[in-house]
């Protein structure tokens, strides 16, 4: 059951449209990042729908893949889903959001399965020694009156982030590794009754990569952005914390493009559980400067 009230909630509500597979929403200009929505909360809606469609709580999602086609605005949408398969213990489904009138928008496919039998490990680890997120530099506190800057709704009203490893973008640093941790939390958590943050979320978090780009090439004369050309993500296991750790590495750039990964980590309520791996995502950005 989902809270009403609750900005993610009610920004990835879906409602049945005047055909088979397909539905409206709206996407509020609160989770606009300079100039459009952020495409996780965009992804978050189009796997809203394909859940209502599937309707078997036996099968979670599992992965997913977004191809970022045409941009999407803030407003009215509509989400057109296409059950491509379903199966005992997984099931397929693509769907595309657009703005209403729009050709074309965020195509995403997503794989539902239920539980199985297997091996379990975790070969992958977070950084040691960071600090909690009440120890670390906000994105929202004041920055240096003489920075132009202009607030981005995403980070001032949705989702806080504070850096544990590396910089905040307004600061002088020398440039070294292409890497940085984050503690992230939205401000109006969406938890489930079961206590778990809405794995729907974990996708709002996890795209947001180019900031390992950032750390590696330091402050620059001309300003740049790096929009999703994709994103694919593997959703691992339950959230309970509302602060979640996200170690990110940009791996490659070349050619106007760079490869970026993200792993999402969950240190319990009092940061002193066993860290355990939530999510991990790959993404492929171009770059886009601005004169």
């Amino acid at each position: 059951m989902r809270q009403v009230g609750i900005p993610f909630f009610d920004t990835t509500a879906v409602r049945p449209g005047h055909s088979e597979g397909r539905y409206e929403g709206a996407i509020e200009e609160s989770w606009n990042l300079r100039p459009l929505p952020q495409g996780g909360i965009v992804t978050a809606l189009a796997l809203r729908a394909m859940g209502e469609t599937l309707d078997d709580p036996t099968q979670r999602l599992r992965t997913l893949h977004t191809t970022f086609i045409a941009q999407v605005a803030a407003g009215d949408v509509t989400v057109e889903v296409d059950l491509l398969r379903r199966g005992r213990t997984m099931s397929h489904l693509r769907a595309e959001v657009a703005n209403v009138g729009a050709k074309r928008g965020h195509l995403t496919t997503g794989v539902f399965g239920s539980t199985r039998v297997g091996f379990a490990f975790t070969e992958l680890a977070p950084p040691e020694n960071l600090p909690r997120p009440d120890d670390c530099q906000s994105f929202r506190d004041p920055i240096p009156s003489d920075v132009p800057f202009e607030p981005m709704p995403f980070w001032e009203r949705r989702v806080e982030g504070r850096r544990a490893l590396g910089h905040r973008w307004d600061e002088d640093w020398v440039p070294d590794r292409a890497e940085t941790a984050t503690w992230y939390r939205f401000d109006d958590p969406p938890f489930l009754a079961d206590g778990t943050i809405d794995p729907l979320a974990l996708v709002v978090l996890i795209d947001t990569m180019p900031g390992a780009i950032g750390e590696k090439v330091g402050r620059q004369d001309r300003p740049w952005f790096s929009p999703s050309v994709d994103l694919t993500v593997h959703l691992l296991d339950d959230c309970r914390s509302p602060w979640v750790l996200a170690h990110n590495r940009a791996r490659y750039a070349g050619d106007g493009y760079a490869s970026i990964d993200m792993a999402l980590w969950d240190f319990g309520a009092r940061f002193d559980d066993t860290p355990r791996l939530v999510a991990y995502a790959t993404q492929l950005c171009l770059f886009t400067f601005l004169d």
